[in-house]
């Protein structure tokens, strides 16, 4: 079984699942690809979803109020990655942009070792339903722009935004 929980946080409401392997999403409710994602994950896990609590989702409540508190700069958390191998390694590769920082998504391919793969970097960011937990956010366009973020342009601005602020620099001086 997957179990979900809804939580408020700053950005507004966010739904999370778990399961005992570990936290398979963490993203925002009003997301307009949500039933799709659900739909992945549901399959990939071969289980449902049912409402309720779970050791997981309040080590992942704690964690992220203690990360909107500005005290917490990386989640600590067991994750249980739905996706390709392709995006699993992309996701993966988003836990090494430093908390405050940015990354260019031709930063990120060349991480990846692919520079022709930009598009689909791009899509697989995309795809990542651990918001914030998996900083899909610090992927930023060449020239510094925000693009690109499911959650919407006004939550990756104020996640960038309150990273820079706890990490003590400004959000210019934190790209690239």
């Amino acid at each position: 079984m997957i179990i979900t929980k809804h939580i408020t946080t700053p950005l507004g409401k966010m739904i999370t699942g778990a399961t005992d392997k570990g936290i398979c999403l963490f993203d925002f409710e009003y997301r307009k690809m949500m039933p799709t994602i659900m739909k992945r994950i549901s399959s990939f896990l071969q289980d449902d979803f049912s409402e309720g609590e779970h050791p997981h989702i309040e080590q992942l409540q704690q964690q992220a109020n203690e990360y909107f508190q500005g005290s917490r700069h990386r989640f600590d958390l067991p994750l249980q990655l739905t996706g390709t191998e392709f995006q699993q390694k992309v996701w993966e590769a988003l836990h090494t942009i430093p908390y405050g920082s940015t990354r260019s998504y031709m930063q990120q391919t060349k991480v990846l070792g692919d520079e022709k793969a930009i598009r689909a970097v791009a899509r697989a960011n995309g795809e990542n339903c651990l918001a914030i937990v998996v900083p899909c956010h610090r992927v930023v366009g060449s020239d510094g722009s925000l693009t690109g973020y499911a959650g919407g342009l006004k939550a990756k601005k104020w996640l960038l935004e309150h990273e820079a602020k706890h990490a003590g620099f400004t959000v210019q001086q934190s790209i690239f």
